[in-house]
């Protein structure tokens, strides 16, 4: 039995497989951090815990002629988004019905994304994350609203990179507001502002929802580390009345291996 318990609902093979089909079509557009940092896994639900490879004192000893000391780790983080399906939809869904309500499931999936990329982009330190963006070295650059700027700003970015050392290509994560901007910008002689950015930083340009602003970074590797325990997945938790309630679930940790290898555009 999985701890997930989708044995136990009242949802057939054929329902299971369009929740978890309805589910990759949400959540892949906007798992931003996945397609720009290094990505390990999944390692299984029981897998709890990424070894920094270092060490700490234990202070107090309660043994004569003892030393020890403490091998540090960083704990995964098990993020949980519920909703819940009506039993009739589902029904009709069998019955061969193309317009099922996933509604609250879209939602669900909403929440995941923005808390995932939010954690890696930006941080969580409750849950001992620290972000790219936050923990970056390099001084952050203005992103501000004029497009016309933003080759300009992202180039900064780069160059501020290559001056650490920092090999390409780059990648860029665009917060909502500034991808949306930059899609609907064409520059003098109708070339799309999109084009002009791929073409500075050589690497893909991501919309990233829960990113405010944009952050340009290395995508040579080794530099952000994405560890994934159970990757994203779909339970089962209770039967209320016609409403089925499950849950988007994954465990993951992040660690920034290089802080220099980021440059924070601020929104």
């Amino acid at each position: 039995m999985s701890h997930l318990l989708r044995e136990h609902a009242p949802i057939t093979a054929a329902g299971w497989e369009r929740i978890d089909q309805e589910a990759r079509e949400r959540l892949t557009p906007g798992l931003a951090a996945r397609k720009l940092v290094d990505f390990s896994g999944p390692l299984g639900w029981q897998y709890s815990a990424t070894s920094l490879g270092r060490i700490e004192p234990v202070k107090k000893v309660p043994f004569d002629g003892i030393t020890a000391v403490r091998r540090r780790v960083l704990p995964l983080v098990e993020l949980r988004a519920d909703f819940a399906l009506s039993r009739g939809e589902l029904a009709d869904g069998d019955r061969g019905a193309e317009d099922v309500d996933f509604g609250s499931l879209d939602a669900a999936a909403k929440n995941l994304v923005i808390a995932e990329n939010t954690a890696v982009f930006h941080g969580w330190p409750a849950a001992g994350i620290l972000g790219m963006a936050e923990v970056s070295t390099q001084k952050p650059i203005p992103l501000g609203d004029d497009c016309a700027k933003y080759p300009r700003h992202v180039a900064a970015a780069v160059d501020a990179l290559r001056s650490e050392g920092i090999a390409g290509p780059y990648g860029v994560a665009l917060g909502p507001a500034a991808h949306q901007r930059v899609l609907e910008t064409s520059e003098h002689g109708g070339y799309p502002l999109l084009e002009h950015l791929r073409e500075i930083v050589d690497g893909s340009l991501v919309w990233s929802p829960g990113v405010n602003g944009a952050v340009v970074m290395s995508l040579r590797g080794g530099d952000f580390l994405f560890e994934s325990g159970e990757d994203i997945s779909v339970g089962f938790d209770r039967l209320e009345g016609e409403a089925v309630h499950l849950y988007l679930e994954e465990s993951f940790t992040f660690r920034v291996v290089t802080p220099e290898a980021a440059v924070s555009l601020t929104g």
